[in-house]
């Protein structure tokens, strides 16, 4: 016998929620700060800006809201942290470090006393760097974001959970009682109007094909028409050749006369010796 987990009947198995981004909606609060402790208010920042007040919440995921921290500059420290903590900064360079105490810091950048504490409560990531951007802190009473509507919300006090967001209802897609038949239905279109389409290709084809056979003499003359062009051309050559050939032999000719007439008068030189010795 195998021993193990016994099987039961009641109990059963559940799927991990994972959330989806039209899942994720995004929400206005306002925080006062004046009179608060900076630590506490930075925690209750973060928490809202990384969605830990919603039962969605997914650690790699931002599923937060939007926080706006009015009155930054009323904000207070405990204890001597307004003269013994230090707000570090490096240049980057060797040497560049330098600090400024809390209390003077939140005396001239109440802004950034309050970003610098919050951003320290947030991952140390991408998606850190994309949950700071949902914190605007002002220095006063009054904030430019009015137009979204911010719900005020006291440090310590969770907002409340209204769901998770209806899908959107398209308003402009027709309804089935009104949906248009559709064109593929046969009963719609006569029998005649169908074949008639299919009767006109058949000629749409025989005329693109006498188009082509008509097209195909009127270039055979122009082929036939370059044989007679270089007939002439021909002649020319050949006539050309036989007044050469008629010159070579007047030369020949010349030449043979000249041989002649050389060997004539050797002849009479020679008739004239003879002639000579038999006088003497």
């Amino acid at each position: 016998m195998v021993t193990g987990r016994p099987v039961r009947a009641d109990i059963f198995t559940m799927k991990t929620y994972s959330p989806k981004p039209e899942h994720i909606e995004r929400r206005w609060f306002v925080l006062d700060a004046s009179g608060q402790v900076l630590g506490r208010l930075a925690t209750e920042v973060a928490v809202l800006l990384r969605g830990k007040h919603k039962p969605i919440f997914a650690p790699h995921m931002d599923t937060g809201d939007h926080v706006v921290v009015i009155n930054a500059d009323k904000v207070e420290l405990t204890g001597n942290k307004e003269r013994d903590k230090i707000a570090y900064r490096h240049s980057g360079h060797p040497g560049g470090i330098k600090g400024v105490p809390y209390g003077e810091l939140i005396s001239t950048r109440p802004v950034a006393a309050v970003e610098r504490a919050v951003r320290g409560m947030l991952p140390k990531n991408r998606l850190g760097r994309q949950m700071i951007k949902k914190l605007h802190v002002v220095p006063g009473g009054e904030h430019p974001h009015a137009a979204q509507k911010p719900v005020t919300l006291h440090v310590g006090e969770r907002p409340a959970w209204e769901g998770l967001p209806k899908p959107a209802t398209r308003t402009d897609a027709p309804s089935p009682a009104t949906k248009a038949p559709s064109p593929k239905t046969p009963a719609s279109k006569p029998r005649a109007e169908s074949t008639a389409p299919a009767a006109k290709k058949p000629t749409a084809k025989k005329t693109a094909k006498t188009t082509t056979v008509k097209r195909t003499p009127a270039s055979k003359p122009t082929a036939a028409s370059k044989p007679t062009a270089a007939k002439p051309a021909a002649a020319k050559d050949t006539t050309v050749k036989r007044s050469t050939a008629k010159k070579t032999t007047a030369k020949k000719t010349a030449a043979k006369d000249t041989t002649a007439t050389k060997s004539t008068a050797k002849k009479t030189t020679a008739k004239k010796t003879s002639a000579e010795r038999d006088e003497e």
